[in-house]
């Protein structure tokens, strides 16, 4: 399990970076990573990367921090999440410095990366939108090392006294879920539902459905003044219509889609099927008590089974074909985190290539002054990059800088391609075994026999949802 939060930095970039990879917490410096950038000289790459952006925030760079339970990763392990973490969400694009803390009981990796990538000079998009990817990425890396994942769960904002009210139980919000959840309980369908609801005495607006509808679903009680919004940020997820719909119902809609396209009478009905549909599940209440509407759902059913068998042949040739299909993709996506490693290598090759050509004349020039002094006041940004450069591509063992320029560009610019095909074939293959097999699970959901899931994806989420189950956050 791992909880994840970022924020801008917009001061000192290389305080927060000798923060983060202080010798005390790092084991010695030990657990402290970087891509395209080293620890000692970060502020001034990023500095360089940041003065090549047309964009005008103060933003110089973003603190993330991914923090462990404690007794479930190791620090060591929890490095290596950190630089998984760091290189799918970054994409080799941004440079960054990635240090794991084991100062307290839950290890913890605090990742600084520049605000700006190396290579279109575009600043980061922080917003809603890319801390859930970063949510996301943190609880697949989870998963993939056998850790806990966090349940997701959306609560509504509350004042303090609001939060005072309901812990003293004198809260009119907490009094209106009550009498809504009573009402659910005792519906069996939303029309009762809002029958009794108003024979507590609530006032109820944007009750219906349709285009002329208001968006909320609204309550007032008898004392009340003003009504409320049934929405997730007011009364919470679960009072929304569509939710308190759901709640009542709890059972699978058969799309109107699906209605309309069928005909009992047509010869093409098995090609106005997809192959990809899927079987309608018969077994809730509004089946059981309406015999016209579950016959109808069992010749759908039917036509569903055939369609998949008639274009799927038998059942051995179908899973011959699922086998093949999964081992190519499987073998596209080795092949693709292969060439995603070997590009993370030479695009930070390309970058120290690119500072060591581009400031070098800076230090011959330093080298040649007069007073070297006042010339390294002048341009010590462009000295300590070249410096930092010259030092990391030794490391690497790279002497001939000027000339291996050219040939790294060359090298990325077919790798990239070579990934681009990769990705499409990952693509196309993945989207062939997924309908293979939901043709697979037509035929055999149909004659009762007992399969279970081939999806990769779809087998993440359903151990994700058996861990949630079982209450493990």
């Amino acid at each position: 399990m791992a909880y994840t939060r970022i924020h801008p930095i917009k001061t000192t970039v290389q305080k927060s970076v000798n923060y983060i990879c202080n010798p005390d917490k790092t084991e010695g410096e030990l657990l402290v990573s970087s891509f395209s950038c080293s620890p000692k000289y970060a502020g001034y790459e990023f500095k360089a990367a940041l003065s090549e952006t047309k964009s005008s925030d103060k933003i110089k760079a973003y603190h993330l921090i991914q923090s462990f339970a404690p007794g479930e990763v190791t620090p060591e392990e929890a490095h290596k999440i950190g630089i998984e973490l760091a290189d799918r969400l970054l994409e080799g694009k941004y440079s960054y410095v990635i240090a794991t803390h084991n100062d307290r009981k839950h290890p913890h990796n605090h990742l600084i990366f520049c605000a700006a990538d190396n290579y279109e000079h575009k600043k980061y998009n922080d917003c809603l939108k890319s801390y859930y990817h970063i949510r996301e990425l943190s609880d697949r890396l989870c998963f993939e090392h056998d850790l806990s994942i966090i349940q997701p769960g959306k609560r509504c904002r509350r004042s303090y006294g609001e939060w005072k009210a309901e812990r003293e139980g004198k809260s009119w919000k907490t009094k209106m879920r009550r009498d809504i959840d009573d009402a659910v309980k005792a519906a069996e369908s939303y029309e009762k539902f809002l029958f009794l609801i108003r024979e507590k005495g609530y006032e109820v607006k944007g009750e219906g459905s349709g285009e002329n509808t208001l968006k909320y679903i609204s309550f007032r009680a008898p004392s009340q003044q003003r009504f409320v919004r049934g929405s997730a940020r007011s009364l919470g997820e679960k009072y929304t219509r569509d939710s308190i719909i759901r709640r009542i119902s709890e059972r699978e809609i058969i799309p109107k889609k699906a209605i309309k396209t069928i005909r009992p009478h047509n010869p093409d009905i098995l090609k106005r099927i997809a192959p990809k549909a899927k079987l309608i599940d018969t077994s809730g209440d509004r089946f059981k008590n309406n015999p016209g509407l579950a016959h109808w759902a069992e010749i759908q059913n039917l036509k569903t089974a055939a369609a998949s068998y008639a274009e799927a042949g038998n059942l051995t040739e179908l899973m011959d074909k699922i086998n093949a299909k999964t081992a190519e993709a499987n073998a596209a996506r080795t092949e693709l985190a292969v060439i995603g490693k070997q590009l993370k290598e030479l695009r930070e090759i390309q970058h120290y290539l690119k500072d060591y050509k581009d400031n070098r004349p800076f230090k011959i020039r330093y080298e040649k002054s007069k007073d070297p002094d006042r010339y390294f006041r002048m341009h010590e940004m462009q000295l300590i990059l070249f410096d930092g450069a010259r030092d990391q591509l030794k490391k690497m063992g790279i002497t001939s800088k000027m000339e291996e320029l050219d040939q790294v560009n060359a090298d990325i610019q077919a790798l990239e391609k070579h990934e681009s095909e990769l990705e499409r074939k990952y693509a196309e293959t993945k989207k062939s075994a997924r309908d293979l097999e939901q043709k697979y699970r037509n035929i055999t959901e149909y004659l009762g026999l007992d399969i279970g899931s081939r999806d990769p994806e779809q087998t993440y989420e359903n151990d994700k949802r058996e861990k949630r189950n079982h209450g493990v956050r």
